[in-house]
């Protein structure tokens, strides 16, 4: 659903929303606070400067890649952007039902109807999308309520830390990322040979993907098991676009026969990725040696921008090193 933006609401009203986020009095954590403590606000860097933001935010609209990554921290938006069916699908129950609770005020970031939004009357707009979608609608964000930008190259622990910094959800973010650094040191310590020796290479296909392609996936989910776990996985030369940025055809499916090991992606069910389907169907994959040894493993990868999905992936990471041959495994 698009929503055209409408005109701003008048000095006045942005004036007085502005006044009543600033005035409250409750104490928050993180960030810096210099001398604000008083008037219940704090300051936090972002891509559109630093930003004085509730102490303690109640009404938070969060617009772009920011609806996520807010509700995986415990965060209840009153106001959100839409997502797609696919990334609702795959949350959580309670997760899906905060977001489903949440106003809609616009399809994206450029989309935005910003007299529904003041409606809102929040408190806080987190927001992360193209420098284009800031250019049109920024200014009038920051008119309504403090407003807390990223820029779409943040890495993603950065980007849950300073979200759950703006809207004082460290606590959420500290039991996430105790939990990662467990889940990594397990999957580490359990595979340590296999994750030594081993090649692999990960492979997978969009519904954007033309017939009869697939690409290697060097960025999302696989970018988790070569960077923090230490799997050795081709990754783009420094500078150059990311290898899942190139189409491969189907023909190129056999030279996968040279990588140990190879990870593709399937659904919170284990079956293949509805669009990974025909990959599995052609004659090529059925006949690589990985396949036939089981050393082809599928995991799920529901997102890789906050914790939350990416916990979701070490433990189906897991469970899949698990099915390797015991040899492989020690």
């Amino acid at each position: 659903m698009s929503s055209t933006p409408r005109a701003r609401r008048g000095t006045a009203l942005a004036a007085a929303l502005m006044s009543a986020s600033l005035v409250l009095t409750a104490c928050g954590s993180g960030g810096d606070d210099s001398g604000d403590k008083a008037a219940g606000t704090r300051s936090v860097k972002a891509e559109n400067g630093t930003i004085k933001v509730p102490a303690d935010p109640r009404r938070i609209v969060t617009i772009g890649n920011t609806n996520l990554p807010f509700i995986d921290l415990g965060g209840k938006p009153v106001g959100v952007t839409e997502v797609s069916d696919s990334e609702l699908d795959v949350l959580p129950a309670k997760q899906k039902a905060a977001y489903e609770a949440a106003e809609v005020v616009g399809s994206n970031g450029g989309e935005v109807d910003l007299e529904k939004l003041a409606g809102l009357k929040p408190d806080l707009i987190l927001v992360q999308f193209h420098s284009k979608d800031w250019d049109k609608v920024g200014k009038r964000l920051e008119s309504i309520a403090p407003t807390v930008s990223w820029g779409l190259d943040t890495e993603w622990k950065a980007f849950a830390g300073e979200i759950a910094e703006a809207a004082d959800l460290t606590d959420a973010l500290s039991r996430q990322t105790a939990d990662f650094k467990k889940k990594v040191a397990k999957i580490q310590k359990a595979y340590r040979k296999t994750i030594d020796d081993t090649s692999f290479v990960d492979v997978s296909r969009g519904d954007w993907s033309d017939p009869g392609t697939f690409y290697i996936a060097d960025i999302g989910c696989s970018e988790i098991a070569r960077d923090d776990i230490g799997f050795d996985l081709p990754e783009a030369a420094k500078g150059k676009d990311p290898l899942a940025y190139e189409s491969l055809p189907f023909e190129q499916i056999g030279e996968l026969s040279k990588y140990d090991v190879i990870t593709y992606p399937v659904d919170a069910g284990g079956r293949p990725a509805e669009p990974f389907v025909p990959v599995t169907k052609t004659n090529s994959w059925k006949s690589l040696p990985a396949v036939n040894s089981g050393r082809a493993l599928g995991v799920f990868c529901p997102g890789n921008n906050s914790y939350g999905p990416v916990l979701r992936y070490l433990d189906s990471l897991d469970r899949a090193l698990a099915t390797l041959a015991p040899d492989d495994a020690n």
